[in-house]
């Protein structure tokens, strides 16, 4: 594996703990939403840890900036998908009160992080 730096951000590390979190909740779910809301709610919890490495790995600070929005937005798509979730019946509130300070923390810190690197240029 890489020693990259991004390795040793908080950020990441707290996005592949949201990984994990999401794919073993997801583990409950009706068999019939395995292409459905499983696949997103996990594709869009890898994408995060994803585009924050690939972003974090850019030198152009447009660059970065565009895959942590990207990264963020796959946040939010995972906290919508999480209130369907909810409705569906597919887990509960309770469930979720692991999962959403996680949620909130790396929102903010990708924010954090986009407010600094444009604070550079």
């Amino acid at each position: 594996m890489l020693k990259l730096s991004h390795k040793n951000l908080d950020v990441w590390k707290f996005s592949l703990e949201l990984v994990d979190k999401i794919y073993s909740l997801t583990k409950n779910f009706p068999k019939e939403e395995l292409f459905g809301l499983t696949n997103q709610l996990r594709r869009a919890s890898v994408s995060i840890t994803s585009n924050l490495s690939e972003g974090l790995s850019r030198t152009s600070s447009l660059e970065k900036c565009r895959f942590l929005e990207i990264a963020r937005s796959s946040l939010v798509e995972i906290d919508t998908q999480l209130v369907i979730s909810v409705r569906l019946r597919y887990c509960s509130e309770k469930e979720l009160e692991e999962i959403e300070p996680l949620l909130n923390s790396i929102f903010a810190m990708i924010t954090s992080l986009i407010k600094k690197i444009k604070n550079k240029t």
